[in-house]
């Protein structure tokens, strides 16, 4: 039996947290969410791209859910850590950015 730690349960984690946002379950979700970005943490390291990707993730659940502070945090800590890992003109880096000015015009209003 795989434990919680072993990388294809967290990614198995990770689809079925996706699944509960999508069917509207979001405080279930939330706690998956949770749970996966701290094990990633403590499997891989803090700007894995995997662990950066669960960070993304649970930003844009907490917006969703309109807990806007929170969500502004989170979507920094991710577009910093993509800056350095994937860098400041990918993709992810600059959706992750938007994101974050976004969070962040909702949480002043």
């Amino acid at each position: 039996m795989l434990r919680f730690e072993h990388l294809y349960t967290l990614t198995s984690v990770s689809q079925l947290r996706l699944v509960l946002s999508r069917q509207g379950k979001y405080n279930e979700a939330e706690a998956m969410h949770r749970q996966a970005l701290e094990e990633r943490e403590k499997a891989l390291r803090q700007e894995h791209s995997n662990t950066l990707t669960s960070v993304y993730y649970l930003a844009f659940l907490l917006y969703r859910k309109q807990h806007y502070p929170a969500a502004v945090g989170l979507y920094l800590r991710g577009y910093e850590g993509y800056a350095k890992v994937l860098g400041a003109q990918h993709l992810t880096t600059a959706a992750c950015f938007q994101n974050y000015k976004s969070a962040l015009k909702h949480r002043e209003t």
